[in-house]
């Protein structure tokens, strides 16, 4: 299946695509934030560079977008085209995810995942809901979680 946009034009439109500060993201630290969280950004010295990192509750947390890490939602449709290509892209994303997860618990963290769905999108959560599960996972012996 031919590309409905030119090869510039979606060259331009990837470029813009971010890895870091997503609004997902942008809404869970504004959010944890407000409730009285503090928390680091972006770990680069611990496994998968952690999205929020809350060292007083030992916790690691991944905001993570659904196309990019295979989601199994609403949001998530396999490409058209390329379909080889985005499969393994898509499928090398989780499976380093997954070490990621096991490396962290390994070093003692605790690790949960926020999907993008949980913010936007017909099936997402109310905002204070989704804050509210997660101050809940923090303050619990739970070692992973996963949002929604």
């Amino acid at each position: 299946m031919a590309d409905v946009v030119s090869k510039e034009k979606r060259s331009e439109m990837m470029a813009g695509i971010r890895g870091k500060n997503t609004k997902p993201e942008m809404i869970v630290r504004r959010g944890l934030h407000g409730l009285g969280y503090r928390f680091r950004l972006h770990r680069r010295d611990l496994p998968g560079n952690p999205d929020i990192v809350l060292p007083k509750y030992n916790a690691a947390i991944f905001v993570q977008g659904c196309f990019w890490h295979g989601h199994d939602c609403h949001l998530f449709r396999w490409p058209k085209s390329r379909e080889n290509f985005w499969r393994d892209k898509i499928e090398a994303n989780s499976v380093r995810d997954a070490a990621a997860f096991v490396a962290l618990s390994r070093e003692g963290w605790r690790v949960a995942q926020i999907w993008e769905c949980a913010t936007k999108g017909k099936e997402k959560l109310p905002h204070t809901v989704l804050l509210d599960r997660v101050s809940e996972w923090l303050h619990s012996n739970q070692q992973t979680a996963e949002f929604p």
